[in-house]
């Protein structure tokens, strides 16, 4: 039987790594194999067939101070992972994004078990970032081959000297026939005459205390402008709901929440439904871009953390949402640190919810742009095979 580990955090991790289990499993019974995966992820990738060795969706932050909560967890997930290779080594080992957890498995993994092949699927975007003057990475101490979601970052690792193939964005696989607007407004009971606005606040909890504040009073504000404006609003975690509805009640906002539990089922729905988002910067963007809803995107640390990633680690990137990213233009507008205001917010979303608006075409017209430099489908099944393909390979 051929054992994997696999390695993710974060609600997005667990998402993508509940699609990556799928389907080594149906790869592995096409090729006549017996799989066995064990997983640092989540409920989604427990679901999708993977025994978990823990649950790391809660384990993620951004930032030097944000991160102090869970110095106790990782340590004490480091001492089960320790145990955890007392046993027999896997036969390979696949990382998905979580940068900072994944970099110290793989050193540590290619220390250990040198013979053991290691993939990075979904990489960090040290193709999109750098710190301080030039762009390093230590991917390919540990790597044995990258599986590239990106056509930049494939570049990127490839004149590095990485082993890289480029098999596209897995979000190509999930994106499908929507529900027309009508069908999607029923199923989540909104009226069908009237605009819909999106709130993507958070998948992390950090992201709740720096962003929501700021996008409920923005709502609040184009509520009162437009009193038939119908928000929604989808918890990225369970235990998000309560802290969610205590911000909307108190600024008089009139929403649906929809629960964790929910969200990922009602996805297809939620965007289908929307005219406009206004989201936290993250995989959701390109989704939102994929399914054609217009997004403002949003995004703030603690002023500590900007302070050191600044002026410090010399941090820079030219866009923070994916979208911008992919297109090496700034197409979605990003509202970050300090020009996070609710003002700042309501001025660019007003000219998105006016559908024959320039703004809402010129937008609309560059999610059509993105759409090319994204891959094909089959993306999930071309990861799979590739990382068997290593596994079997003769040593």
């Amino acid at each position: 039987m051929l054992r994997l580990l696999v390695s993710t955090g974060e609600v997005s991790g667990d998402l993508q790594g509940a699609l990556l289990v799928e389907a080594l499993h149906q790869e592995a019974r096409r090729r006549g194999l017996e799989l066995q995966v064990v997983a640092l992820g989540g409920e989604r990738m427990e679901r999708a067939g993977a025994e978990l060795l823990a649950n790391t969706t809660r384990m993620g932050a951004i930032g030097l101070l944000e991160a102090i909560p869970f110095v106790l967890p990782t340590l004490r997930l480091q001492r089960r992972l320790r145990r955890w290779f007392r046993g027999a080594a896997p036969d390979g080992v696949v990382l998905i994004d979580y940068m900072g957890p994944n970099v110290n498995l793989g050193l540590r993994l290619k220390r250990k078990f040198p013979e053991v092949p290691v993939t990075y699927y979904i990489a960090p975007q040290e193709w999109a970032f750098k710190f301080g003057d030039e762009g390093r990475t230590n991917l390919i101490r540990f790597t044995n081959q990258i599986l590239a979601i990106f056509q930049e970052e494939a570049r990127y690792y490839g004149c590095r000297g990485a082993n890289v193939t480029y098999v596209g964005h897995p979000l190509l696989d999930t994106v499908g026939d929507p529900p027309s607007r009508r069908e999607a407004r029923a199923e989540l009971g909104l009226a069908d005459d009237a605009p819909v606005l999106l709130l993507m606040p958070a998948s992390r909890r950090q992201e709740l205390r720096y962003m929501l504040p700021q996008i409920v009073a923005a709502a609040a504000e184009l509520q009162r402008a437009q009193p038939d404006l119908q928000v929604v609003v989808p918890a990225g975690l369970s235990g998000f709901e309560a802290q969610i509805t205590r911000q909307l009640d108190k600024a008089g906002v009139r929403a649906l929440v929809i629960s964790a539990v929910d969200a990922d089922r009602l996805k297809p729905a939620l965007c289908a439904a929307a005219d406009l988002a206004l989201a936290k910067s993250g995989t959701v963007n390109l989704e939102l871009a994929l399914r054609g809803v217009p997004q403002v995107v949003v995004y703030r640390v603690s002023a500590a953390t900007a302070f050191v990633a600044r002026h410090i680690l010399r941090f820079s990137v030219p866009h923070i949402s994916p979208v911008n990213l992919v297109l090496g233009e700034r197409l979605v507008p990003e509202l970050l640190q300090a020009d996070l205001t609710p003002e700042a917010i309501v001025r660019e979303a007003k000219p998105l919810l006016q559908a024959g608006s320039a703004a809402h075409a010129t937008m609309l017209e560059g999610y059509r742009r993105l759409r090319s430099e994204l891959g094909e489908p089959g993306v999930t099944q071309r990861a799979a095979a590739a990382i068997l393909d290593q596994v079997l390979a003769p040593s």
